[in-house]
């Protein structure tokens, strides 16, 4: 079985058929999965599925895009979903310099609220770093994020990156750009971390890793990504998946059960 930590089950792309998918996901393998919330929008959707489906979970938060809706109503509605029992995370949560929908001073800001409300509900952050790397690093560090936990989402950077991360304590989520032919830099992360760091996860509907590319991407892809990792690790399957899924429990299952 597998555990998906990150998907948006909201996103309108499952609009047609949401409930069909969601429902063959078990029989197919896909133990538990993640909904993370990005917008405003997303939080009470995420903690409707949540609600619904035993093995949804949920994950609060505002994507640094949307970060300009933070204000002190928002951040107070996240407390209180936070304090639900499926309530696993506070994400996603970061820096995107990539789009810079929002400037670079208040996605910092709001990045800082977020990370002190993670503190506050004492749940791990799930987070989101484009285009960003020096300014991410150093907000975590200067927040003493160590203290927090949690995982760098569709981990993307150098090996020395990846390095300063698991010396935090922090777990790498590997999804589908795994599988591109332009990954050079994960694949040497993928090596040398610490199978017991990675996550998996799909980010669904997007980044679709190969062979169905270019389609929306589901958790049904999860296997894809895994076979990826065994393939360059150089073990199975069943190890990748089986330690992947403890991981996952370990960050944000056991907390909670450990409150």
């Amino acid at each position: 079985m597998i555990f998906e930590t990150h998907a948006h089950y909201d996103d309108a792309a499952f609009d047609e058929d949401r409930e069909v998918l969601l429902d063959s996901m078990q029989s197919n393998g896909i133990e538990k999965i993640i909904n993370v919330s990005a917008d405003l929008k997303s939080l009470d959707a995420t903690a409707w599925l949540m609600k619904k489906y035993p093995y949804i979970y949920g994950a609060f938060g505002l994507h640094p895009d949307e970060i300009g809706s933070l204000d002190d109503e928002v951040l107070l509605h996240m407390q209180e979903l936070c304090q639900e029992e499926k309530a696993v995370a506070v994400g996603e949560i970061g820096l995107d310099y990539y789009w810079n929908k929002e400037n670079h001073e208040t996605q910092i800001a709001g990045f800082k609220r977020q990370i002190e409300l993670a503190r506050q509900v004492k749940l791990p952050m799930i987070i989101h770093s484009r285009e960003a790397a020096a300014d991410t690093l150093a907000v975590m560090k200067e927040m003493h994020t160590e203290e927090i936990g949690g995982v760098v989402h569709c981990f993307s950077y150098s090996v020395e990156m990846a390095k300063e991360y698991l010396n935090m304590g922090f777990y790498l989520g590997i999804g589908g750009v795994i599988t591109y032919k332009n990954a050079r830099k994960l694949v040497e992360v993928i090596k040398m971390a610490p199978l017991e760091r990675l996550l998996l996860e799909t980010d669904s509907p997007y980044l679709t890793p190969v062979p169905n590319r270019g389609k929306r991407n589901s958790s049904l892809n999860l296997p894809d990504i895994a076979a990826k990792i065994a393939d360059i690790r150089g073990i199975t399957y069943e190890e990748v998946t089986a330690v992947t899924q403890v991981n996952a429990e370990d960050l944000f299952l056991r907390s909670r059960e450990d409150d």
